[in-house]
């Protein structure tokens, strides 16, 4: 029961509702990004006009990112550009290594799920999608692909964000 009211708690720190049913999931490779801007322990959804940096991660069906490390400096606002060379959706979410493992967790039990934030990109195979993040809180941070079975899988990388 105590881990149960934890795994909720967790779930409903990391915001709204998570999944992957049929519908956009608001990627460059989906369409326009129509996800709330709301401040996380990892940063905030930044604009284009803002990009200081670009930096471009492929995902592959062996379950692997790369690169799987990137650092950035905090307040920085950087391009996420995700290329899916694989044959199976993939997406990239960033969070902490908490909020990660929980939501992987929900995916498995309803791999169905709809979600659709502003720190997520899902890219459909050959495509490539943009993620827009503005890291301004310095520490230790991850990026995963929570698709069932996908971060179990191994397919998760690190944020290091140096403080100024």
């Amino acid at each position: 029961m105590r881990t149960h009211i934890l795994l909720c708690a967790v779930l409903l720190a990391a915001g709204p509702t998570w999944a992957h049913g049929d519908k956009s999931h608001g990627s460059a490779a989906h369409g326009s990004h129509t996800a709330v801007k709301t401040q996380q322990a990892w940063g905030i959804a930044g604009e284009a006009r803002q990009v200081q940096r670009t930096i471009t991660l492929t995902m592959t069906d062996n379950m692997r990112f790369t690169p799987d490390r990137i650092e950035v400096k905090q307040g920085e606002t950087v391009r996420l550009r995700v290329r899916n060379a694989g044959k199976l959706l993939h997406e990239l979410v960033i969070g902490t290594r908490e909020t990660l493992a929980a939501h992987a967790e929900a995916m498995l039990k309803n791999p169905q799920m709809d979600h659709d934030e502003a720190h997520m990109v899902h890219v459909d195979p050959g495509k490539t999608g943009d993620l827009i993040w503005t890291f301004n809180r310095a520490g230790e941070f991850e990026f995963a692909c929570l698709i069932a079975g996908h971060f179990q899988a191994g397919m998760k990388g690190s944020i290091t964000v140096r403080p100024n």
